[in-house]
C-alpha cells in the first residue's frame, strides 16, 4: 500500500463540463475584476487543487486564515491565496481585498459558501464581499468521477482493469470523499487478500454490508452533466 503524495499540479486537475467554467475563471488571472475571485463549492470538489495550482503558477503567497500576517504591507503588489476565507479576521480580509487590484497583485479566496453569506461586522467589508466575482464548483459528473478515481488509484500505485471504472461509476454515490474512501477500501482489501483490484472485488466492497450501504447507493441509470465539486477542499 505504498502511496504517492497527493498531486496539486494543474495538469492533474480533471476538467469536465461540471467545472470548466470555474477553471476558465481561475485561469483568466490576472484579468479578474478588481483583482479578486472567490472559488466556492462543497468539501472536496477540487477547490484546493485548483487554488494551489493557481498559486504555483502565479507565485502567490498562501495565507493561513487563523494566523494573518503582521505586516499586510509586505503583500502589496503580490498575488495571495486565502483558503477558508470566511474564517479570516474581517479587518485583514478587508485590506486584502483592497490590495488585490494593485499592479502585480491578485487575491483568490476559497470557501464552502458564497461571500454574501460570510460573517462581516464591517459595513465596508460587507459591500466588498457582495461585489466579489464568484465561481462555483459543483458535484462531479461521470467524467470527473472517473478522473478522480484514476487519480486516487494512481496515488496508491494501483492499476485497476478498465471495467472497474465503469462498474464503480454506475453504482457509487457521486462524491469525491466517497471516491477516496472506496479506493482506500479496495486497496486495503486487495492488499489483505493478495488480490488485484478487479470488478469482482469492487462488487464485494460495494455489496459487503451495512458500511457499504451507508456510503454508497445504487444508481438506476447514469446521469450526465454537472450536478461537482471541491478539500482539496
Amino acid at each position: 500500500m505504498l502511496q504517492r503524495p497527493p498531486s496539486w499540479k494543474r495538469e492533474d486537475f480533471v476538467v469536465t463540463a461540471c467545472n470548466a467554467e470555474a477553471v476558465r475563471a481561475v485561469d483568466s488571472w490576472p484579468a479578474w475584476h478588481g483583482g479578486a475571485l472567490a472559488l466556492v463549492g462543497p468539501p472536496e470538489t477540487g477547490k484546493t487543487h485548483l487554488a494551489r495550482a493557481w498559486a504555483e503558477r502565479a507565485g502567490a503567497v498562501e495565507l493561513d486564515p487563523a494566523h494573518p500576517p503582521s505586516r499586510l504591507a509586505d503583500l502589496n503588489g503580490r498575488p495571495v491565496l486565502l483558503e477558508n476565507a470566511e474564517r479570516t479576521d474581517p479587518e485583514t480580509l478587508f485590506h486584502l481585498i483592497n490590495m488585490a487590484a494593485e499592479p502585480g497583485g491578485g487575491l483568490l479566496l476559497t470557501s464552502r459558501e458564497r461571500p454574501t453569506a460570510w460573517p462581516s461586522p464591517l459595513p465596508d467589508l460587507r459591500s466588498r464581499l457582495n461585489a466579489l466575482p464568484v465561481v462555483e464548483l459543483g458535484p462531479p459528473d461521470d467524467e470527473a468521477l472517473r478522473g478522480v478515481l484514476a487519480k486516487f488509484f494512481r496515488e496508491r500505485n494501483i492499476r485497476p482493469a478498465e471495467d472497474v471504472f465503469e462498474f464503480l461509476i454506475r453504482r457509487m454515490e457521486r462524491s469525491v470523499p466517497v471516491a477516496r474512501s472506496l479506493v482506500e477500501r479496495l486497496d486495503e482489501a486487495a492488499d489483505a487478500e493478495h488480490r488485484e483490484v478487479s470488478r469482482v472485488l469492487a462488487r464485494q466492497i460495494l455489496d459487503g454490508g451495512q458500511e457499504s450501504d451507508d456510503l454508497f447507493k445504487t444508481r438506476l441509470a447514469p446521469s450526465g452533466g454537472a450536478g461537482e465539486n471541491g478539500d482539496g477542499n
